[in-house]
């Protein structure tokens, strides 16, 4: 339990994010001791003051919280974490879930699209449900139009996931609080974000990722040009899921997103056949990028990847580094290998600096081994 505690606290240190939280695990043999050094990683990093860590109590009361609620945390390198959530990039290190949680390991399908869907988007969109939960289990994320419709469908005839943007204790929209109820006792519910946390716009690309992330395939249905639900396309593509999408008029702006995707070769998609016909048992690759981190895979946190043969050619090496990576990196993404490519410098060193420089906010790492500085430095 206590090895759980220091995972929740540093989930929740301020600085640390998805990919953040696996370099520490992966530079450090437990996670106490990647708190302990947190302070000092930090300032050498250029921070001024040490980032925000919670104490042992404050995850205790967390912990506590949601059990009281009848939820339970999985970790991400545990036995209970989903599989090919897992190969994600950037997966969460920590999930809420309320309801079954053998759920997260079964075939899955997605159904995502508009909030001010059309009646007969709707209709589709409940009856794929209806038939698709039959033999998968139907995965959206609780937002008014198609995704309520999913869900509504699916617990017809069988399970759904609905995963959220805000915490566990706030149903988001208020309108779906009984719907929210009932798939945590028919089904399950997940949540990435802690407790009391009301969601906001930053929230749903991160709840996006995770329903791209616990499916095989996703099916779009009424999504305009720009919208989250091509944003959950666009991630459950690069992480190698199918895609299918529901024709729709072209006079109908919410039908360009979908259209867009069966142009670009998504299977189009009437009925629940044209799914079942097309859905792999498995993605179609892997999405985890082999980061030089995490050589040895899932779970694999112990990699000793900043170890130097000769200690003070890298104590030289590091030095270098620390001098050198800052100028490089801009608001613009850039990946990690170009970094050492224009200063041929070992991986090691480069991952060491970008670790300390993360925990200080002068980088932000983001998914595709890329890095950048926050707009607002």
């Amino acid at each position: 339990m206590n090895q759980h505690i220091d995972r929740l606290r540093l989930v929740r240190t301020e600085s640390v994010g998805p990919i953040t939280y696996r370099r520490l695990l992966s530079r450090f043999e437990t996670p106490a001791e990647a708190l302990a050094a947190l302070p000092e990683l930090a300032r050498t990093g250029g921070r001024a003051s040490a980032p925000r860590i919670p104490t042992a109590d404050e995850a205790e009361r967390e912990f506590t919280a949601l059990h009281r609620m009848g939820g339970q945390f999985i970790f991400l390198d545990t036995p209970e974490y989903p599989e090919f959530l897992a190969q994600l990039p950037d997966a969460p290190p920590v999930i809420a879930v309320l309801g079954d949680i053998d759920l997260l390991h079964s075939r899955a399908i997605g159904i995502v699209g508009a909030r001010n869907a059309s009646a007969n988007g709707m209709r589709l969109a409940e009856n794929l449900g209806t038939e698709l939960a039959e033999s998968l289990t139907v995965v959206s994320g609780l937002a008014r139009g198609i995704d309520a419709a999913a869900h509504t469908g699916a617990l017809r005839t069988g399970k759904t996931i609905a995963v959220i943007a805000g915490g566990l204790d706030l149903p988001y929209p208020p309108e779906n609080e009984k719907l929210q109820r009932l798939i945590a006792e028919q089904g399950a519910v997940v949540a990435e974000a802690p407790l009391g946390t009301a969601p906001i716009a930053r929230h749903f690309p991160k709840r996006n990722r995770i329903i791209a992330g616990l499916v095989l395939g996703l099916v779009v249905i009424e999504a305009a040009a720009r919208s989250g639900s091509l944003l959950t396309a666009r991630m459950a593509l690069e992480a190698g899921r199918e895609l299918f999408g529901v024709p729709g008029s072209p006079l109908d702006p919410r039908s360009k997103g979908a259209n867009d995707l069966i142009r670009q070769g998504a299977h189009l998609t009437e009925t629940a056949a044209d799914v079942l016909a097309n859905l792999p048992d498995h993605p179609a690759r892997q999405g985890l990028a082999r980061d030089p981190m995490f050589q040895h895979g899932l779970p694999g946190f112990a990699e000793p990847a900043f170890a130097w043969a000769d200690p003070a050619e890298g104590a030289r090496e590091l030095t270098r580094a620390r001098r050198e990576i800052p100028a490089l990196i801009g608001t613009d993404p850039v990946g990690v290998d170009e970094i050492a490519r224009r200063c041929q410098l070992s991986g090691a060193a480069v991952m060491a600096v970008l670790l300390e420089l993360e925990l200080a906010g002068r980088v932000e790492t983001l998914a595709g081994n890329r890095v950048a500085r926050p707009a607002d430095l």
